[in-house]
C-alpha cells in the first residue's frame, strides 16, 4: 500500500508500536528514540504530515515501507 498523509498522532501510535519511546518534546517537535539507538524526530503539527516528511521518518527511524504498514 503506498504511503499517505497521516495525522502526527498516526504517526506517533506506530513509532510505539515499533518500540520508539517519547525522549523529549521541544516546542512543535517530538524526538522518539528507539532501544536500538535510532532517533527520530516527528513535527507536531495541526494537520496532516506529507508523504515525503513520512519517508524521512521512516529512513531515520531505520523502517521499511512494508514495516511501516505492518505496524
Amino acid at each position: 500500500m503506498p504511503l499517505r498523509p497521516l495525522r502526527a498522532r498516526e504517526i506517533i501510535r506506530k513509532l510505539e508500536r515499533a518500540g520508539f519511546t517519547l525522549r523529549r518534546q521541544t516546542g512543535s517537535h517530538a524526538r522518539y528514540v528507539h532501544p536500538s539507538g535510532h532517533g527520530v524526530t516527528v513535527p507536531v503539527h495541526p494537520g496532516d504530515v506529507p508523504v515525503p516528511v513520512i519517508r524521512s521518518i521512516l529512513r531515520q527511524a531505520g523502517l521499511t515501507e512494508a514495516n511501516w504498514d505492518a505496524l
